[in-house]
Protein backbone atom coordinates (compact mmCIF):
# COMPACT_ATOMS: atom_id res chain seq x y z
CA UNK A 1 0.00 0.00 0.00
CA UNK A 2 2.59 2.55 1.00
CA UNK A 3 4.47 1.40 -2.34
CA UNK A 4 1.32 2.49 -4.33
CA UNK A 5 0.85 5.37 -2.86
CA UNK A 6 4.85 6.93 -2.89
CA UNK A 7 4.68 6.09 -6.32
CA UNK A 8 1.41 7.90 -6.92
CA UNK A 9 2.74 11.02 -5.24
CA UNK A 10 5.81 10.84 -7.84
CA UNK A 11 3.86 10.61 -10.77
CA UNK A 12 1.87 13.01 -9.61
CA UNK A 13 4.54 15.45 -8.79
CA UNK A 14 6.17 15.24 -12.26
CA UNK A 15 2.69 16.04 -14.06
CA UNK A 16 2.37 19.11 -11.80
CA UNK A 17 5.79 19.94 -12.88
CA UNK A 18 5.53 19.69 -16.61
CA UNK A 19 2.28 21.71 -17.07
CA UNK A 20 4.50 24.24 -14.83
CA UNK A 21 7.66 24.35 -16.93
CA UNK A 22 6.43 26.87 -19.64
CA UNK A 23 5.41 29.50 -16.69
CA UNK A 24 9.03 28.22 -14.46
CA UNK A 25 11.10 29.03 -17.82
CA UNK A 26 9.21 32.30 -19.60
CA UNK A 27 10.44 35.40 -17.79
CA UNK A 28 7.14 37.65 -18.71
CA UNK A 29 4.70 34.85 -17.38
CA UNK A 30 2.12 37.21 -15.79
CA UNK A 31 0.28 36.92 -12.54
CA UNK A 32 -3.08 35.57 -14.37
CA UNK A 33 -1.24 33.13 -16.07
CA UNK A 34 0.51 31.73 -13.33
CA UNK A 35 -2.51 31.18 -11.27
CA UNK A 36 -4.34 29.48 -14.18
CA UNK A 37 -1.08 27.38 -14.58
CA UNK A 38 -0.77 26.81 -10.78
CA UNK A 39 -4.49 25.69 -10.94
CA UNK A 40 -4.60 23.22 -14.14
CA UNK A 41 -1.09 21.50 -12.27
CA UNK A 42 -3.33 21.06 -9.15
CA UNK A 43 -6.07 19.41 -11.32
CA UNK A 44 -3.41 17.22 -12.92
CA UNK A 45 -1.54 16.71 -9.72
CA UNK A 46 -4.89 15.67 -8.45
CA UNK A 47 -5.80 13.39 -11.26
CA UNK A 48 -2.63 11.32 -11.05
CA UNK A 49 -2.86 10.85 -7.66
CA UNK A 50 -6.04 9.53 -7.51
CA UNK A 51 -5.78 7.45 -10.44
CA UNK A 52 -2.45 5.36 -9.45
CA UNK A 53 -3.33 5.39 -5.87
CA UNK A 54 -6.38 3.67 -6.35
CA UNK A 55 -6.75 -0.32 -6.86
CA UNK A 56 -9.40 -0.10 -9.19
CA UNK A 57 -8.94 1.17 -13.30
CA UNK A 58 -10.03 4.53 -13.63
CA UNK A 59 -9.54 6.55 -16.61
CA UNK A 60 -5.79 5.89 -17.54
CA UNK A 61 -5.47 3.28 -19.84
CA UNK A 62 -2.22 1.18 -19.63
CA UNK A 63 -1.83 1.98 -16.17
CA UNK A 64 -0.37 -1.41 -14.99
CA UNK A 65 1.83 -2.09 -18.76
CA UNK A 66 4.87 0.12 -18.42
CA UNK A 67 6.74 1.52 -20.42
CA UNK A 68 3.69 2.79 -22.00
CA UNK A 69 2.99 5.76 -20.38
CA UNK A 70 6.30 6.38 -19.25
CA UNK A 71 7.10 7.02 -22.80
CA UNK A 72 3.95 9.29 -23.64
CA UNK A 73 5.09 11.23 -20.48
CA UNK A 74 9.15 11.53 -21.22
CA UNK A 75 7.47 12.64 -25.18
CA UNK A 76 5.51 15.09 -23.48
CA UNK A 77 7.97 16.53 -20.90
CA UNK A 78 10.79 16.86 -23.94
CA UNK A 79 8.29 18.29 -26.19
CA UNK A 80 7.36 21.32 -23.41
CA UNK A 81 10.46 21.46 -22.07
CA UNK A 82 12.60 21.90 -25.44
CA UNK A 83 10.08 24.40 -26.67
CA UNK A 84 10.44 26.58 -23.31
CA UNK A 85 13.64 26.72 -24.15
CA UNK A 86 13.44 27.70 -27.30
CA UNK A 87 11.29 30.61 -26.85
CA UNK A 88 13.92 31.58 -24.24
CA UNK A 89 16.25 31.59 -26.82
CA UNK A 90 14.80 35.26 -27.44
CA UNK A 91 15.69 36.58 -24.41
CA UNK A 92 18.81 34.59 -22.75
CA UNK A 93 20.57 32.99 -25.69
CA UNK A 94 22.58 30.15 -24.99
CA UNK A 95 24.62 26.84 -26.18
CA UNK A 96 21.52 24.29 -25.73
CA UNK A 97 19.02 27.06 -27.01
CA UNK A 98 21.23 27.17 -30.49
CA UNK A 99 21.34 23.38 -30.37
CA UNK A 100 17.47 23.02 -29.72
CA UNK A 101 17.26 25.77 -32.61
CA UNK A 102 19.39 24.20 -35.40
CA UNK A 103 17.73 21.09 -34.80
CA UNK A 104 14.19 22.12 -35.21
CA UNK A 105 15.31 24.50 -38.12
CA UNK A 106 16.61 21.46 -39.77
CA UNK A 107 13.66 18.84 -39.47
CA UNK A 108 11.25 21.73 -40.47
CA UNK A 109 13.23 22.51 -44.12
CA UNK A 110 12.84 18.75 -44.53
CA UNK A 111 9.03 18.39 -44.29
CA UNK A 112 8.11 22.45 -45.34
CA UNK A 113 6.91 21.13 -48.38
CA UNK A 114 3.23 22.92 -49.56
CA UNK A 115 0.51 21.07 -47.25
CA UNK A 116 2.28 19.81 -45.00
CA UNK A 117 1.49 20.03 -41.36
CA UNK A 118 4.69 22.25 -40.34
CA UNK A 119 3.41 24.49 -43.48
CA UNK A 120 -0.29 24.20 -42.22
CA UNK A 121 0.65 24.81 -38.41
CA UNK A 122 2.59 28.43 -40.03
CA UNK A 123 -0.46 29.33 -41.78
CA UNK A 124 -2.23 29.22 -39.16
CA UNK A 125 -0.75 32.49 -37.66
CA UNK A 126 -2.27 35.81 -38.34
CA UNK A 127 -1.21 37.41 -41.88
CA UNK A 128 0.84 40.41 -40.17
CA UNK A 129 3.04 38.31 -38.15
CA UNK A 130 6.21 38.94 -38.08
CA UNK A 131 9.27 36.79 -40.01
CA UNK A 132 10.91 36.10 -36.58
CA UNK A 133 7.75 34.83 -35.00
CA UNK A 134 7.19 32.55 -38.45
CA UNK A 135 10.69 31.52 -38.02
CA UNK A 136 9.95 30.76 -34.21
CA UNK A 137 6.65 28.38 -34.72
CA UNK A 138 8.39 26.19 -37.73
CA UNK A 139 11.46 26.14 -35.56
CA UNK A 140 9.05 24.74 -32.50
CA UNK A 141 7.50 22.31 -35.20
CA UNK A 142 10.13 21.07 -36.34
CA UNK A 143 11.35 20.09 -32.84
CA UNK A 144 8.06 18.80 -31.72
CA UNK A 145 8.07 16.62 -34.71
CA UNK A 146 10.94 15.35 -34.54
CA UNK A 147 10.06 13.97 -30.72
CA UNK A 148 7.02 12.76 -31.66
CA UNK A 149 8.63 10.15 -34.37
CA UNK A 150 11.44 9.33 -31.87
CA UNK A 151 8.49 8.67 -29.31
CA UNK A 152 6.94 6.27 -32.03
CA UNK A 153 10.04 4.62 -33.05
CA UNK A 154 11.49 3.90 -29.57
CA UNK A 155 7.76 2.27 -28.60
CA UNK A 156 7.90 0.03 -31.40
CA UNK A 157 11.44 -0.80 -30.57
CA UNK A 158 9.97 -1.52 -26.65
CA UNK A 159 7.05 -3.60 -28.39
CA UNK A 160 9.10 -5.79 -30.74
CA UNK A 161 12.37 -6.77 -28.31
CA UNK A 162 10.85 -6.67 -24.72
CA UNK A 163 7.61 -8.52 -26.06
CA UNK A 164 5.23 -5.46 -24.80
CA UNK A 165 2.76 -6.22 -22.71
CA UNK A 166 3.85 -9.64 -21.37
CA UNK A 167 7.32 -9.26 -20.59
CA UNK A 168 7.05 -9.69 -16.46
CA UNK A 169 3.66 -9.83 -15.62
CA UNK A 170 0.32 -10.77 -16.96
CA UNK A 171 -1.99 -8.27 -19.29
CA UNK A 172 -5.11 -7.52 -17.57
CA UNK A 173 -7.23 -5.92 -19.89
CA UNK A 174 -9.78 -4.55 -17.58
CA UNK A 175 -6.88 -2.60 -15.53
CA UNK A 176 -5.50 -1.18 -18.32
CA UNK A 177 -8.36 -1.03 -20.75
CA UNK A 178 -10.97 0.65 -18.23
CA UNK A 179 -13.05 2.42 -21.10
CA UNK A 180 -12.90 -0.18 -23.41
CA UNK A 181 -16.24 -2.64 -22.51
CA UNK A 182 -15.80 -6.40 -23.80
CA UNK A 183 -19.65 -7.22 -23.52
CA UNK A 184 -20.97 -4.35 -25.34
CA UNK A 185 -21.25 -6.58 -28.56
CA UNK A 186 -19.20 -8.06 -31.36
CA UNK A 187 -16.59 -10.00 -31.39
CA UNK A 188 -13.94 -8.24 -29.06
CA UNK A 189 -10.59 -8.97 -31.16
CA UNK A 190 -12.41 -7.23 -34.36
CA UNK A 191 -13.65 -4.21 -31.62
CA UNK A 192 -10.26 -3.94 -31.02
CA UNK A 193 -8.65 -3.96 -34.11
CA UNK A 194 -11.26 -1.34 -35.31
CA UNK A 195 -10.59 0.83 -32.21
CA UNK A 196 -6.71 0.93 -33.27
CA UNK A 197 -7.60 1.15 -37.46
CA UNK A 198 -9.53 4.07 -36.21
CA UNK A 199 -6.68 5.92 -33.30
CA UNK A 200 -4.16 5.82 -36.55
CA UNK A 201 -6.32 7.13 -38.85
CA UNK A 202 -7.15 10.04 -36.37
CA UNK A 203 -3.33 10.12 -35.50
CA UNK A 204 -2.71 10.55 -39.03
CA UNK A 205 -5.06 13.29 -39.75
CA UNK A 206 -4.51 15.60 -36.74
CA UNK A 207 -1.63 17.31 -37.71
CA UNK A 208 -3.62 18.42 -40.76
CA UNK A 209 -6.94 18.95 -39.17
CA UNK A 210 -5.06 20.58 -35.81
CA UNK A 211 -4.03 24.04 -37.60
CA UNK A 212 -7.53 23.89 -39.46
CA UNK A 213 -9.43 23.97 -36.46
CA UNK A 214 -6.79 26.71 -34.62
CA UNK A 215 -7.85 29.17 -37.63
CA UNK A 216 -11.59 28.33 -37.80
CA UNK A 217 -11.74 28.94 -34.01
CA UNK A 218 -9.83 32.46 -34.08
CA UNK A 219 -12.07 33.11 -37.11
CA UNK A 220 -15.03 32.68 -35.78
CA UNK A 221 -15.33 32.57 -31.88
CA UNK A 222 -12.19 33.75 -30.29
CA UNK A 223 -8.88 34.81 -31.14
CA UNK A 224 -6.34 32.24 -30.21
CA UNK A 225 -3.37 33.14 -31.83
CA UNK A 226 0.04 31.34 -31.27
CA UNK A 227 2.35 34.61 -31.46
CA UNK A 228 1.35 34.19 -27.57
CA UNK A 229 4.31 32.56 -26.06
CA UNK A 230 2.70 30.09 -23.47
CA UNK A 231 -0.27 29.25 -26.48
CA UNK A 232 2.59 28.44 -29.12
CA UNK A 233 3.85 26.14 -26.73
CA UNK A 234 1.55 24.11 -25.72
CA UNK A 235 -0.95 24.16 -29.09
CA UNK A 236 2.38 22.87 -30.83
CA UNK A 237 2.80 20.94 -28.27
CA UNK A 238 -0.37 19.09 -28.82
CA UNK A 239 -0.12 19.67 -32.64
CA UNK A 240 2.70 16.77 -32.37
CA UNK A 241 2.23 14.58 -29.36
CA UNK A 242 -1.66 14.33 -29.38
CA UNK A 243 -0.95 12.11 -33.14
CA UNK A 244 1.98 10.41 -31.53
CA UNK A 245 -0.21 9.75 -28.30
CA UNK A 246 -3.12 8.28 -30.66
CA UNK A 247 -0.74 6.12 -32.88
CA UNK A 248 0.95 4.80 -29.66
CA UNK A 249 -2.50 3.68 -28.31
CA UNK A 250 -3.69 1.98 -31.81
CA UNK A 251 -0.65 0.01 -32.11
CA UNK A 252 -0.67 -1.01 -28.40
CA UNK A 253 -4.78 -1.79 -29.76
CA UNK A 254 -3.72 -3.97 -32.23
CA UNK A 255 -0.98 -6.12 -29.88
CA UNK A 256 -3.79 -6.80 -27.17
CA UNK A 257 -6.11 -7.96 -30.01
CA UNK A 258 -3.32 -10.00 -31.32
CA UNK A 259 -2.39 -11.48 -28.17
CA UNK A 260 -6.23 -12.31 -27.63
CA UNK A 261 -6.35 -13.82 -30.66
CA UNK A 262 -3.40 -16.20 -30.17
CA UNK A 263 -4.74 -17.13 -26.81
CA UNK A 264 -7.84 -17.97 -29.01
CA UNK A 265 -5.97 -20.32 -30.99
CA UNK A 266 -3.75 -21.92 -28.63
CA UNK A 267 -6.66 -22.96 -26.20
CA UNK A 268 -8.69 -24.26 -29.51
CA UNK A 269 -5.41 -26.32 -30.38
CA UNK A 270 -5.07 -27.79 -27.06
CA UNK A 271 -8.44 -28.78 -27.03
CA UNK A 272 -8.12 -31.70 -29.73
CA UNK A 273 -4.68 -32.89 -27.71
CA UNK A 274 -4.79 -36.38 -26.76
CA UNK A 275 -4.98 -37.08 -23.22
Amino acid sequence: MFSRLSGALFRAILVAVVICIPALIQPDTSSDTAQIVALMALFGFALTLFEYASVYPGLIEFRDAPPFNRIRFMSLFLTVGLLSLAVQSQYHASTLTRLIEVLGTTVASSIDVPYSPVRLLQLALPADASLHQVALVRTAAGMAYLISLLTLGYFVIVMRIMGWPQAHTKFNVWVNLPTFDPTAGGDVVERLRRDAWFNIALGFLLPFLIPAVLKLVSVSFVIVTLEVPHTMIWMVTAWAFLPASLFMRGIALARVAQMIENKRLASGASDYLPA
